[in-house]
């Protein structure tokens, strides 16, 4: 199960504002992206855990260059709120994940991320 973490106020404002734009223009997504969301993922990890990570941008999935020895993914699921998707070892990651693409990265989905989570969670704590 995933751990809901507060996003800190000037995140939230961000996708707050996102959401405002959409609603005068039904079907129109406001979503943050591109050089925007790794930043807004190093924040909150930074704040939630304590940690400086590498950049990832996502919503489905992540693209990796190679194994990292720790590997922290978040999702954005609301104005307020993101999810931890994975915390754990980079190498089960890097190991299941596809083949290298033409720019030598290796894309893992997110359902893929929480099923390789379940599958390394500690005993004694499900």
């Amino acid at each position: 199960m995933t751990k809901p973490v507060a996003l800190p106020e000037p995140v939230a404002c961000t996708y707050r504002a996102t959401a405002e734009l959409e609603a005068p223009y039904r079907g129109g997504k406001f979503r943050p992206d591109g050089h925007l969301v790794g930043p807004i993922g190093e924040v909150i990890a930074a704040g939630a855990l304590g940690l400086t990570l590498y950049p990832m941008t996502a919503i489905a999935s992540i693209a990796m260059y190679g194994p990292r020895l720790r590997l922290v993914v978040l999702r954005v699921v609301s104005p307020e709120e993101a999810e931890i998707v994975y915390d754990g070892p980079g190498q089960p990651v890097w190991e299941k994940a596809g083949k290298a693409g033409k720019n030598a990265q290796r894309v893992v989905r997110l359902s893929r991320l929480r099923a390789i989570a379940a599958s390394i969670q500690p005993k004694g704590t499900e």
